[in-house]
């Protein structure tokens, strides 16, 4: 699984960036539309990801809610992101099958109590992420705009373009 998680994480980061990408590459009209909505649910996914790192360390964080009071610039959660997935990616990287199974106890952001395996809060973030990069690729679409591309194949392909018999792009 460790291997998995390293894949994963690093499909994550790319699949961001490559939305972030194209975002930021909109046009003043179709930006308009999309930004609002689009930077409400990547902010939603980002505090997540902040919220289980925090848990996952056994740490305390800032947060009482998993959505923001105020949505920040897209530009600023961008680059927030852009470094949180380069600190899930390192710390997957130091993980052994011992602390993955290891079970840690936290509160969720309602209050309630909960526990789950570092392996399992681990896939919440992925699987959590995924569903709202899916929400702001529909988005683009119901306005016109090809979405970015963010298939894990397409991901595999570049990443390790000369292994999967592809030139590099």
């Amino acid at each position: 699984m460790h291997d998995t998680l390293q894949y994963l994480f690093r499909y994550k980061a790319w699949a961001n960036d490559e939305l972030l990408t194209a975002l930021a590459g909109l046009g003043a009209w179709r930006r308009f539309t999309i930004t609002r909505l689009a930077t409400k649910a990547l902010s939603h996914s980002h505090v997540v990801d902040r919220i289980f790192a925090a848990h996952l360390q056994r740490k305390a964080h800032p947060y009482t809610s998993a959505n923001l009071d105020e949505l920040p610039a897209l530009e600023d959660l961008a680059a927030d992101i852009r470094t949180t997935d380069q600190e899930y990616i390192k710390y997957v990287s130091g993980l052994d099958r011992d602390a993955l199974a290891e079970r840690i106890d936290f509160v969720f952001t309602d209050g309630a109590p909960g526990r789950m395996s570092r392996e399992e809060m681990l896939m919440h973030v992925i699987n959590h992420g995924t569903g709202h990069r899916g929400q702001v690729s529909a988005l683009m679409l119901l306005n016109a705009v090809s979405p970015a591309k963010d298939g894990f194949t397409t991901y595999l392909h570049e990443a390790e373009a000369s292994t999967r018999g592809r030139a590099a792009a």
